[in-house]
């Protein structure tokens, strides 16, 4: 089922199709290229209750994806040949970088094989707790729960109280309103929380990471790879403006210190979790900046553009390939940057 939020967001971007609006607002909005995110690449095999579906595309609208990319003059290259690019100030063929954040393992088997049939350059940004099988993917957790479920209780002591989860639509109101809860609180919280649903819902939080996400011998076999850059993506996936100071750099230099020691490679890049303005601000862009990150991506929407290389390399824009938006015509219209400029003149004119 699809959020009241991504169904409007439909509505809107099919209109924007119909009036051709890539047409119209301009060649300017494209920028110099695109940084394109991805989560999981894997078959669709769930129906009904999947609210994390937005994180899964297809192989197959991957592999569309590639072709429109090309079809469009775009030329994939890495995230460091980018930030060359942006830095010598290099005009000529706009660019197209394709990223994958958390190090899921259906990178290494789904979507390893698209990039190397067409020859393409990707970047896997791996949180290092995960690699160690100890990670807590919460939102993954969070979902299984109340899939596992007909209800489930929250909270303790007198602010206890269960939660009918026994429909569809029920489901999908849980599942947002214990979103919303566990990303304004920090690990103390949030762990405790998720972990309690696991037990009420009959499994272990950590086999979800072991399942889903890459070993250091798979990252490795990865890695050897020469189409593929590993970035840092911190230790344990906290949403970093809920730690102080002190935490968030810890987090992300222990991340990417961990990711060196077993690579046995420098690791220049960076992507921050979860990645909003609620997730990644000026502190976090300090951050990045301060520990020596050549790039550091955001889940900021938009487009890059040839000023990106004065001061702002550590909070740069992606375009998200979401598993609701799985047609080409989407991609032709992110491309175009008509969107991003259409959102931007409606901030400047509210």
């Amino acid at each position: 089922m699809m959020s009241s939020r991504y169904a409007a967001l439909k509505a809107v971007l099919s209109l924007m199709l119909a009036a051709r609006a890539h047409r119209w607002i301009g060649t300017a909005a494209g920028g110099c290229g695109a940084i394109f995110m991805l989560h999981h690449v894997r078959p669709q095999a769930r129906d009904g209750f999947a609210p994390n579906r937005l994180l899964e595309v297809t192989p197959q609208f991957l592999d569309e994806t590639l072709r429109v990319v090309k079809a469009r003059g775009l030329e994939p290259v890495s995230i460091g040949e980018a930030h060359r690019r942006l830095v010598s100030g290099e005009g000529g063929k706009r660019f197209a970088v394709f990223t994958l954040d958390d190090g899921y393992r259906d990178n290494l088997v789904h979507a390893a094989p698209v990039f190397r049939r067409h020859a393409c350059p990707f970047t896997v940004y791996v949180t290092s707790r995960f690699a160690s099988g100890e990670g807590i993917l919460w939102w993954e957790i969070i979902e299984e729960a109340i899939r596992r479920s007909t209800s489930l209780t929250v909270g303790e002591g007198s602010s206890q109280r269960r939660i009918d989860v026994s429909t569809t639509t029920r489901k999908s109101a849980a599942f947002e309103a214990l979103m919303r809860r566990v990303r304004r609180v920090g690990e103390p919280t949030r762990n405790p929380l998720v972990f309690d649903l696991a037990r009420q819902a009959g499994f272990e939080p950590h086999d979800l990471c072991r399942d889903l996400c890459m070993s250091w011998d798979e990252i490795r076999e990865l890695a050897a790879d020469p189409l593929v850059t590993i970035g840092a993506h911190t230790r344990t996936h906290p949403i970093l403006t809920n730690l102080d100071e002190e935490e968030a750099r810890e987090d992300i230099s222990t991340g990417r210190d961990e990711l060196e020691q077993a690579l046995g490679r420098p690791v220049e890049h960076l992507a921050f979790p979860v990645g909003d303005a609620s997730a990644a601000s000026d502190r976090e862009y300090r951050l990045a900046r301060m520990l020596g990150f050549k790039t550091a991506v955001t889940t900021r929407k938009g487009l890059v553009h040839p000023s990106d290389a004065a001061g702002r390399l550590e909070r740069l824009s992606r375009v998200t390939l979401n598993g609701h938006f799985q047609s080409t015509r989407y991609v032709e219209l992110f491309l175009s940057g008509a969107p991003y400029a259409l959102a931007n003149r409606l901030q400047l004119s509210g």
